[in-house]
């Protein structure tokens, strides 16, 4: 049989008096106790004497390590920037009673929905500090993302100013041309003066042309606006030569030269023209916080909601994005999964999108947004009139586009 014990009511543990065998094996809870704190005690006493062991040296190092790290995450600025769904804009609403578009030279009417232009938010260490840590935790939400700062802002100051510029030039000119694709799509002509600005590296009109000519007539059609070069043009094949009319410094001169292909098969004349508008109204709008060219959709839209008495909306909130050229083509965006977030956020129930976006939609459509693809001002001014109307089951989207 082996030691027997018994506990007394204070816990502690004692042999059996009635059992000898008892007496070697039994010890107090006291003496145990006593006996690990000597233990430790000898252990303490070589390690002062032997000097630090590898566990404390290790222990020191992480200490040291995680210190560092915390420095970087928390103190040390950032060299990337973080981009998240920014602010968006209805194009129809008021803001203390001053319209955020505004049209003078025509009559206009009071909407009842929401056309609202969508951003993204762009920030970098230079302009609103930040550190590693604000930029794990933005590439680890899944809602915003982080690029290295210089491919954003440029790597100099003066490369970001040029950035900053060419920002608020794109801006301003995808206002121009909203304004004319949304009178076009109208049928208001606008009459605009085409000037040669650049050549495209290749072209046969290198040589024929000369910057600031101005383009008068194709194949002997006259060119009253930037449409009628485009339909003259989209008349031909790539490798057709043509016989362009031009106004060069007052004179009055006949060319030809052979068209090139824009890699698409569709023939272009390789240069770059600046068209002069004559715009029959005047837009002005009231956002300056913005820049870039994708709200040109947008604002084609709104403008043709503010032209027309239709109500085309019905109280309905579309958001959407897409640069807009003078023809009336929706050109694709960068960022449309955060753009998309930025309208579910600000409670859009619809959402259009550049088809040629579209393999960037699917996947990221945050839930209770509808979103429709669309290629031309045409497209997206019937897609809010069927949205207005409730009739949205033969509306196009991305997965049925790129189905």
């Amino acid at each position: 049989m082996g030691p027997a014990f018994a506990m007394s009511n204070d816990g502690r543990v004692s042999h059996d008096p009635t059992r000898p065998e008892a007496e070697s094996t039994a010890v107090t809870e006291e003496a145990a106790a006593s006996d690990v704190w000597e233990r430790i005690r000898a252990g303490a006493d070589q390690e002062d004497h032997a000097g630090p062991t590898r566990r404390s040296t290790v222990m020191a190092v992480t200490g040291l390590a995680t210190s560092l790290l915390i420095a970087v995450l928390t103190i040390v600025p950032s060299p990337y920037a973080i981009g998240g769904p920014g602010p968006t804009y209805d194009t129809l609403a008021t803001d203390g009673g001053a319209s955020l578009v505004t049209i003078t030279g025509a009559p206009t009417y009071p909407p009842s929905g929401e056309l609202r232009l969508t951003t993204v938010s762009v920030s970098d260490a230079a302009s609103q500090p930040f550190t590693m840590g604000a930029v794990l935790r933005a590439f680890l939400s899944g809602s915003a993302y982080t690029v290295p700062r210089e491919a954003v802002f440029g790597a100099t100051d003066e490369e970001a100013e040029e950035v900053a510029e060419q920002s608020r030039v794109d801006w301003v000119t995808s206002q121009e041309r909203a304004t004319v694709s949304a009178l076009e799509a109208l049928g208001t002509e606008v009459p605009a003066e085409l000037r040669v600005a650049e050549f495209i590296e290749g072209s046969d009109a290198i040589g024929v042309l000369q910057v600031d000519d101005y383009l008068v007539a194709l194949d002997g059609q006259r060119l009253d606006g930037f449409a009628d070069l485009a339909d003259g043009i989209a008349a031909h094949e790539p490798g057709d030569e043509v016989d362009v009319t031009i106004d060069r410094g007052g004179e009055e001169l006949y060319v030809s030269f052979v068209l090139s292909d824009n890699g698409e098969g569709e023939p272009v004349m390789g240069i770059f023209v600046d068209p002069e508008f004559d715009l029959p109204i005047q837009v002005d709008v009231a956002i300056d916080t913005v820049g870039g060219p994708s709200a040109g959709l947008m604002f084609s839209l709104g403008i043709m909601d503010l032209l027309t008495p239709e109500d085309e909306l019905a109280g309905v909130a579309v958001a959407g994005t897409g640069t807009i050229d003078t023809t009336g083509d929706v050109g694709p965006i960068g960022g449309i999964a955060l753009k998309m977030a930025g309208a579910a956020r600000d409670g859009a129930a619809w959402f259009l999108a550049p088809q040629s976006n579209c393999d960037e939609v699917i996947g990221h459509i945050p839930a209770g947004l509808s979103v429709v693809a669309v290629e031309t001002i045409d497209d997206a001014y019937a897609a809010i009139v069927a949205i207005g109307e409730g009739q949205t089951n033969a509306l196009p989207t991305c997965s049925a586009v790129a189905g």
